[in-house]
């Protein structure tokens, strides 16, 4: 059974930090790209940061370049995203997705979100 599981988010300040985490079971975890994307109340869902399967890449939002960082562990099956200087417009629900093509298979996993609220 695949389970993609959130977990971190919270209340912060402006300026605060959060860590996020994304542990994923019932898949090969290593042969995945790893994503964090995030919905605002009133807003599409958009892409926060994303790394590949072994780790090697990355990729950000420009907005959250130099703010965020991904990262991710194998051997624990975790993804991580660290967020520094938040602002209040980063509070969103932040959502963990797994996707892979494997043998010409596309496979697409979501957890059901973490919320994140920044605020004074």
């Amino acid at each position: 059974q695949v389970q993609v599981v959130e977990s971190g988010g919270g209340l912060v300040q402006p300026g605060g930090s959060l860590r996020l985490s994304c542990v994923a079971s019932g898949f090969t975890f290593s042969r995945y790209a790893m994503s964090w994307y995030r919905q605002a109340p009133g807003k599409e869902r958009e892409l926060v940061a994303a790394i590949t399967s072994a780790g090697g890449n990355t990729n950000y939002a420009d907005s959250m370049k130099g703010r965020f960082t991904i990262s991710r562990d194998n051997a624990k099956n975790t993804v991580y995203l660290q967020m520094n200087s938040l602002k209040p417009e980063d509070t969103a629900v932040y959502y963990c997705n797994a996707r892979a093509v494997i043998l010409f298979v596309s496979h697409d996993y979501w957890g059901q979100g973490t919320q994140a609220t920044v605020s004074s």
